[in-house]
């Protein structure tokens, strides 16, 4: 028999695949870097899934060597990318069926049975949600033109721009001086910034910065303490927001966390964004996610075959971190 999903997560950062049997066993999984389609163009993005399919499940047989395709991935944020993606993944031949969404919905999924909300930030941050009724509720993620901030790109700017002020004059005293120019490997920031401008730095490596961010917060330090409340803030945002637009407060909705950033701070943080969410919602029940999104992915993908409930169980216990 063949598999039944083949699971797809695609992020800014990286890809995941996993393919799934009927029974929620996992016969193959592959990793690789991120292949949004909004960055690296849709044919591309196609060519790098198609690679990490064929090397999670190397005997595949002839084409279509699937039941279905579950592929959700970043930069889908409008109708007409989820249509071009789904044409150019439709005409690979994969699976019998083909269903793609944005990745937010699969850590929806990961963490909760696909009702609630939840809010990632890795590279970037975004948020979705999904109502008891069906209704979706979903943001754009493209930086400051969609109205984003929080993204641990963003986030690491944030501690290189208080850091580099305070060593000029232009803003407080803060302990991300010193830990901005350690974390570089540079005397001063404005031996970093030199650095950075001609390129002897690479500029991904300020994302870098994101958890030392939190690090020096955790430690007392008034800036990065403000910029870790804007943070919470803004994820607590978007879950109000959602809750709110899809008639969620008065229920007891899950809320999802997940995304580099967000499973990598510390509970302080967690319990703060609950106090905030509980505010909105009382009876919300706030969690990180204890699985990738590819399981949400996959998870989906058993949804749509009608697999029983001991498949679901058996995926989630087989990929939960430890």
């Amino acid at each position: 028999m063949k598999p039944a999903v083949i699971a797809i997560d695609g992020g800014n950062s990286k890809t995941e695949v996993l393919v799934v049997s009927h029974e929620g066993v996992v016969l193959g999984k592959s990793r690789g870097p991120g292949a949004s389609p909004q960055n690296v163009g849709v044919a591309a993005c196609v060519a790098a899934l198609e690679d990490l399919v064929l090397e999670a499940f190397p005997d595949h047989g002839e084409k279509p060597f699937a039941v279905h395709t579950s592929a959700y991935l970043a930069g889908l944020d409008f109708p007409r990318e989820e249509e071009a993606l789904h044409a150019a993944l439709a005409a690979r031949g994969w699976s019998d069926t083909l269903t793609v969404g944005n990745d937010t919905l699969a850590l929806l999924r990961a963490g909760s049975a696909g009702i609630g909300v939840a809010v990632v930030c890795g590279a970037g941050i975004n948020g979705a949600g999904v109502g008891p009724d069906g209704r979706v509720h979903r943001f754009p993620a493209l930086g400051k033109i969609s109205g984003d901030w929080g993204g641990g790109y963003r986030l690491g700017e944030e501690a290189l721009w208080w850091a580099v002020r305070a060593e000029d004059g232009r803003g407080p005293r803060t302990s991300l001086r010193e830990a901005v120019a350690g974390f570089f490997g540079r005397e001063t920031l404005f031996d970093v910034v030199q650095g950075l401008h001609f390129e002897e730095i690479p500029a991904a490596s300020i994302h870098g910065l994101c958890p030392l961010l939190f690090e020096v917060a955790a430690a007392g330090d008034e800036v990065a303490a403000d910029i870790v409340t804007r943070f919470v803030e803004e994820v607590s945002v978007f879950a109000a927001v959602i809750l709110r637009k899809l008639d969620l407060t008065e229920e007891a909705p899950e809320i999802v966390l997940g995304g580099g950033v967000l499973t990598g701070i510390g509970t302080p943080v967690i319990a703060e964004i609950e106090r905030r969410c509980l505010k909105v919602a009382p009876r919300a029940v706030v969690r990180v996610v204890d699985v990738n999104p590819v399981v949400g992915a996959a998870l989906f993908g058993l949804d749509t075959l009608d697999a029983p409930a001991s498949a679901k169980a058996a995926l989630k216990a087989a990929t939960q971190r430890a």
